[in-house]
């Protein structure tokens, strides 16, 4: 498949990685865009990666509970400024639709356009919002749960909305605590509730792209196996500066080697990480490097897990959600949560006034 300058973007702002790496990384993919993500992770490259897009369009995100307390609805509506998602007509029309959303058979987003709505259907009403307000806007998705009891928060007037469901007792206790999570959830985004819900075949696929990060960053390697590669390059591999930059380093005991890729080119870098990917197999075999390499998937399902996320509010900084949750009611777990972030994953465009101008200038000066 052709690489295009598209979807080199694309790729560029979902992992921050610079134009040419992206571009190798969709041409060694055959242009599967997941591909290569995975492929930047792998080497090292992505640096935005957990995240999950550009927030850029504008909207509002409304969340409705019903009266029992043990159902709640969340849907995300887009408008392309963040004016009219403050206009008081569209805010009271994402809330009724919200409510709506609490009747909702399914979280398909076409049937619930379909569903009827004041003396049309819910598209139609979004049309004549349309032509009445004068921008676009789009019911891009919404969601419903049920459970024993349930709690809800939105951040920054709309901008983020979070439902946790609790299975136990709703005591006060208990509706205040998750209220907390829901909190949590809005500001630290997991992906999931716990270890149990990530599949065999996602912790497989964070186990290689660790692996390969690790061995693509050898200088965050354990220091027996990074000095066994530097026996390597300086052996006929590294340039002779780098060579003679490595033995100097050596020679001073007082040096710090954290700081020793600050003194080697970039070329030499690459050749050191080649030198590690070769020796793939070695180092993988290694007991240190592997203890490296569940720490480091320990540290990320921390980040993605909400059960293993340090709790927000803990006083010792330490206390993770899940014995935050234990301390509150031994019998309270979390059944589902849900998150809605305003344009999340949608690019909005960008406006060059300066090349607008001088467009305006040019086309006026052919007439």
């Amino acid at each position: 498949m052709a690489v295009t300058a598209k979807m080199v973007k694309e790729l560029r702002e979902m992992t921050g990685s610079g134009m040419m790496d992206c571009k190798k990384a969709l041409v060694e993919t055959d242009g599967d865009i997941e591909a290569a993500v995975d492929y930047l992770k792998e080497k090292g490259l992505a640096k935005a990666a957990k995240k999950a897009g550009r927030i850029a369009a504008e909207g509002l995100v409304k969340i409705a509970v019903s009266e029992d307390g043990k159902t709640a609805a969340i849907v995300e509506v887009n408008s392309e400024t963040d004016f009219v998602s403050k206009n008081d007509e569209f805010v009271s029309f994402v809330d009724d639709l919200a409510k709506l959303a609490l009747t909702a058979e399914s979280d398909d987003i076409e049937a619930f356009k379909a569903m009827s709505f004041g003396e049309g259907t819910v598209q139609d009403a979004l049309t004549a919002k349309i032509a009445k307000i004068g921008e676009n806007m789009s019911i891009r998705r919404i969601a419903k749960v049920s459970g024993d009891v349930i709690s809800s928060y939105i951040h920054g007037g709309g901008s983020i909305g979070a439902i946790v469901v609790g299975s136990g007792e709703a005591t006060d206790e208990v509706k205040t605590a998750l209220n907390n999570i829901a909190m949590q959830v809005a500001a630290m985004s997991p992906q999931y509730v716990s270890r149990n819900d990530i599949s065999d075949d996602e912790l497989a696929k964070l186990r290689v792209n660790t692996i390969g990060s690790a061995l693509n960053d050898p200088f965050t390697l354990p220091k027996p196996i990074l000095n066994a590669l530097l026996d390597k390059a300086v052996d006929g591999v590294w340039g002779e500066d780098d060579v003679n930059v490595l033995a100097e380093k050596r020679a001073d005991k007082g040096f710090n080697f954290n700081y020793l890729p600050n003194f080697i080119s970039e070329e030499g870098k690459a050749k050191l990480a080649e030198l590690a990917v070769a020796d793939k197999d070695e180092i993988t075999g290694n007991k240190v490097f592997l203890g490296l390499v569940e720490g480091r998937i320990s540290k990320q399902l921390k980040d993605i897990c909400l059960m293993d996320q340090t709790y927000v509010r803990a006083e010792d900084g330490k206390q993770s959600v899940a014995k935050y949750l234990e301390s509150v009611s031994k019998g309270l777990s979390i059944a589902a949560v849900v998150r809605f972030a305003v344009g999340e994953g949608i690019e909005k465009k960008e406006e060059d006034f300066a090349a607008e101008v001088a467009a305006q200038q040019a086309a006026a000066a052919n007439k």
